[in-house]
């Protein structure tokens, strides 16, 4: 069975590196029988949050808010493409991630980090892990750390080099550790409805 797997990324900056890890992400995905798409919070591009989606009275949320919110929904597994600012997560993925919240329950999510500098952005990646935990998810032990990303993938979203090399090595573990988390969850929802 192809597991439903949304990928998001958040940076909103110009010259930004980390779409080429979500992009390998999405095309390695792929290549394992899985339905990958990219969330990019740039495209997006929802507003400061206001209110979240619950909030809205139902058929009154923004457009892209309402069409997320059924992606999300209908998603079997979720991975997170984060930066490193300041030792922290990047604002437009936590912002677009807070405006919603019951709608993420009961899957698995993934981390995947990324910097300039050789630190790979393992400080965010490992706030995300309680952030998503918080947020209903359970979050799988295997991450991805890319560092430097400039010389891990191509503009393409290639692997290159033997920083690339690595990453190919890993990924295996990090979509194993997901589908097993996918699975099992699908099957215990199936089994029994989730206690909230």
């Amino acid at each position: 069975m192809s597991d439903n797997i949304l990928v998001f990324y958040g940076s909103y900056r110009s010259d930004r590196m980390g779409v080429r890890l979500a992009d390998y992400i999405v095309s390695a995905l792929r290549a394992r029988g899985d339905n990958a798409q990219l969330v990019d919070a740039k495209e997006v591009d929802l507003p400061m949050l206001d209110r979240m989606y619950k909030e809205y009275p139902k058929g009154t949320a923004p457009a892209a808010m309402e069409a997320l919110a059924e992606k999300i929904r209908s998603a079997d597994a979720f991975v997170f493409v984060t930066g490193e600012y300041n030792w922290g997560p990047q604002p437009g993925l936590k912002n677009l991630t807070d405006h919603f919240l019951e709608e993420w329950f009961w899957r698995p999510a993934a981390v995947a980090s990324y910097s300039a500098g050789r630190f790979s952005g393992v400080r965010s990646g490992t706030v995300w892990h309680s952030i998503l935990s918080e947020m209903g998810m359970v979050v799988v032990s295997s991450t991805l750390a890319v560092g430097p990303i400039s010389q891990t993938l191509d503009a393409a979203g290639k692997p290159t080099g033997a920083a690339g090399e690595s990453l190919e090595r890993s990924f295996g573990r990090f979509a194993d550790d997901l589908a097993w988390w996918t699975e099992a969850a699908r099957a215990q929802r199936a089994r029994k409805a989730p206690p909230y």
